[in-house]
């Protein structure tokens, strides 16, 4: 319990962070992406604050065994970079780019109550359901002589 109430407000803040910085407004993205017109660098500047505010938290996650209310800290070993990185990446950029929005700010917009966030969010997590569909059929079915 302590998890997921820690958990629900860590959201919390950050959905009010993603408020206060006006990053659950696409027009603020589309503004940053603008490089060659009317060029927007808030979402820099945000991105340099969550820069700063996580390292202190990663260099003390390196010097603890475990996190204070979980198990064991998920951190990733795998360096390599292939097709499905790139694919993803490049998916992610490319709805981004057209929607303005990304998960985090897309979850904490759907409070301004507007359609298309809603719509937004709805297709995210049809992709995500479609995803780990796609995902669980191309596991190979156990053969018999595992059994």
């Amino acid at each position: 319990m302590a998890v997921a109430l820690a958990s629900f407000f860590i959201g919390l803040l950050f959905s009010a962070g993603l408020a206060v910085s006006r990053m659950i407004d696409p027009a603020k993205v589309v503004g940053f992406l603008d490089v060659a017109g009317d060029w927007d660098p808030t979402l820099a500047v945000v991105m340099a604050g969550a820069l700063i505010a996580a390292a202190p938290g990663f260099a003390a996650a390196r010097r603890r065994e475990a996190p204070v209310l979980g198990g064991r800290f998920e951190i990733p070993t795998r360096r390599d970079i292939d097709a499905r990185l790139l694919g993803g990446a490049a998916l992610f950029g490319v709805g981004w780019g057209l929607s303005g929005f990304c998960p985090g700010p897309a979850v904490a917009a759907l409070s301004t109550g507007l359609a298309p966030v809603a719509v937004f969010v709805a297709a995210m997590i049809a992709g995500m359901a479609l995803y780990r569909l796609m995902a669980s059929r191309r596991q190979p079915a156990p053969s018999h002589a595992d059994s």
